[in-house]
């Protein structure tokens, strides 16, 4: 039995990808069989706390072609299907045939019974959840505080906690001392701070950023701050409340935004909320005081030696989020910690661990955002976040509006695949247009694009030490629909490998000129061309010359980039480019209008065109 469907083409669903709550999604599928076919049926299944499903039949309309226009009526979410194919074979006996989805999208399989199915996806959003402007055209750099630069005269250190150690030069490699358990003994400071940040505002301009995310900045004690001791105070190595207040002051004045990171999910087992060590007081916290009013924000499985913990790790005590007063203590009152720092005229938050706060949780933060016009909010969620689910919770990032969007380790992953050559250009294409499908447009616009992290090994690292591919992995960067990020350091051939290694100082003594040039040139090429800034994309092929191109455009103007990722020059010709949700014949048109007959592409090299359209 031939069976023919592909979600990614219009003649067989309209329209693309997501849609919005109660609209009409045409569904057509061709079969194409020796057997007589009783019928054809769309079967569709809602996710959520109880699952519905439906078998919708399907409507013959020329030969071996059936129809069918499915309103998507049951609130927003996930919604899956696949076909079934009811037909009676030569000898009279009745069967029945499954078509679902392949490993990517696009094109399915055909399966003889539903257990084994791969159910197509549909993700249906309640609302079009705009993001600001200045964020969706945005460009930004994200900071490791004590890794940046000191703003002090003669380098000295702001406020040094007691049993740590400071390095002695900047050029140190970061390393922790352990002890005989595996627990960091001793925690490391370079002094990196807020007047750091705050001197190198030309800097930031220069490279053409136009907003900061600053990884966690409240009084902790360790050197990474995701071990909260005090939610409404700039840690003291860092500065004051009062210099980071300048800082947003002087970031706004020179047009640049900055993002916090919200470490919600837990806090320091020395915070003045648990307080372990009893560094706020004998009797005060959590852990010394079983009274305190801290008390019910901790699970205590043996009081007080044993408690819920994030991922195990004793040093940080995991927060329950449903209990009330930490509700408040985050989001619910006027004296809050996202209302305290509100005060200081932030632009957004970037949630740590946004799996591990509940869908109620999230709803609260972003009722507390909205309170305020223009700002962002922005998860940290490692994979496909349409169709997350953590802890026994189908999250609803992309279908409910509480996240603007999410980071995209996705596309890292992407980017690497294609600099390094691991996978082949269709299967890189088509992973991200299967991630263009299951998003909302509004939210894979949103998407917080990156290259490398603090939790990640350094794009140079990655590329074997290759700044051509760090080029090419830039360029991929800038011209992929999203914000695009980058990590402090990755634009100056900065070497890191897993944590610690990757949270190096910045090498403003010997940094690679020409690297950051390329970083320069693209922000600039970013901010000047609407295309990438707002335009559409589509991700092009040619599979002989094993190339790959991304395609933006909007009414005025579109533009292109080619990419060689071998080691060897190519020739660009018109023919034979594919994309996956094009018609061959659309495609070469597209190829056509940049002229690209008389070009080539030197080795590990890319290329940039833009044209101008008159209608």
């Amino acid at each position: 039995m031939d069976i023919q469907y592909n979600s990614w083409l219009e003649k067989f669903k309209q329209p693309f990808g997501a849609v919005e709550m109660n609209s009409t999604v045409n569904f057509n599928i061709k079969v194409d069989s020796e057997e007589y076919i009783k019928s054809v049926a769309l079967i569709v299944k809602k996710q959520g706390e109880k699952v519905e499903i439906e078998e919708c039949s399907m409507k013959p309309y020329e030969t071996n072609k059936y129809k069918y226009h499915y309103q998507v009526s049951k609130g927003s979410g996930l919604y899956l299907y696949c076909f079934k194919i009811t037909a009676i074979n030569h000898e009279g006996q009745e069967f029945c045939l499954y078509y679902g989805k392949s490993k990517d999208s696009g094109e399915g399989y055909q399966y003889v019974n539903e257990a084994s199915i791969r159910w197509y996806q549909l993700t249906c959003y309640e609302e079009n959840d705009q993001a600001p402007d200045w964020y969706q055209q945005g460009i930004f750099y994200q900071i490791f505080p004590d890794r940046f630069f000191n703003g002090n005269e003669n380098k000295t250190i702001n406020s040094p906690k007691s049993n740590t150690f400071i390095y002695g030069t900047e050029n140190d490699l970061p390393m922790y001392i352990k002890d005989e358990s595996g627990d960091i003994k001793r925690w490391d400071f370079y002094g990196g701070n807020l007047k750091g940040i705050k001197n190198k505002i030309p800097y930031f301009k220069q490279l053409g950023v136009t907003g900061l995310y600053l990884n966690p900045i409240f009084e902790a004690n360790s050197n990474h701050r995701y071990d909260t001791n005090d939610y409404f105070n700039i840690d003291p190595v860092l500065g004051t409340n009062e210099e980071f207040k300048e800082l947003v002051d002087e970031l706004h004045e020179n047009g640049i935004r900055i993002i916090l990171d919200g470490v919600f999910s837990h806090v320091g087992r020395n915070s003045q909320y648990f307080n372990y060590s009893g560094l706020f007081g004998d009797h005060e916290g959590a852990y010394r005081n079983p009274h305190s009013k801290y008390r019910d924000w901790f699970t205590f499985l043996h009081y007080p030696d044993e408690y819920e913990s994030w991922w195990g790790i004793a040093d940080l005590p995991e927060i329950n989020k449903h209990d009330k007063s930490y509700q408040d203590f985050i989001y619910g009152k006027s004296s809050s910690v996202l209302s305290f720092w509100q005060q200081y005229n932030i632009d957004g938050w970037r949630l740590d661990v946004a799996d591990e706060l509940p869908n109620f949780f999230l709803e609260g933060i972003r009722k507390n955002i909205n309170q305020t016009d223009g700002k962002v909010l922005i998860g940290e969620v490692w994979e496909d976040a349409s169709n997350k689910v953590a802890y026994g919770e189908s999250k609803e990032y992309a279908s409910h509006p509480v996240l603007h969007g999410v980071m995209n380790y996705p596309l890292r992953e992407q980017i690497l695949d294609l600099v390094n050559e691991r996978k082949t250009i269709q299967q890189v294409a088509r992973e991200m247009l299967e991630m263009k499908e299951n998003y909302p447009d509004y939210f894979y616009y949103n998407l917080f694009n990156n290259i490398g992290t603090h939790d990640t090994k350094r794009i140079l690292s990655e590329c074997d030490g290759s700044f051509q591919k760090v080029a090419l992995a830039f360029a991929l960067l800038f011209m992929t629909p999203g914000v695009p990020c980058i990590y402090y350091g990755d634009e100056v051939g900065l070497y890191g490998e897993k944590d610690p290694d990757n949270r190096r100082f910045y090498p403003w003594k010997t940094p690679n000129k020409e690297l950051m040039k390329v970083c320069q040139n693209w922000a600039t090429i970013r901010r000047s061309h609407d295309s990438l800034l707002t335009g559409e994309c589509h991700f092009l092929y040619h599979t002989k010359d094993n190339l790959f191109a991304i395609y933006r455009f909007t009414q005025e103007e579109e533009s292109i980039c080619f990419f060689n990722f071998s080691n060897f020059e190519k020739d660009l010709s018109i023919d034979n480019w594919l994309c996956d949700e094009l018609d061959p014949i659309v495609v070469t048109e597209i190829i056509k209008r940049f002229d690209v007959p008389r070009l080539t592409i030197s080795k590990r090299h890319h290329l940039f065109l833009v044209k101008q359209l008159f209608k």
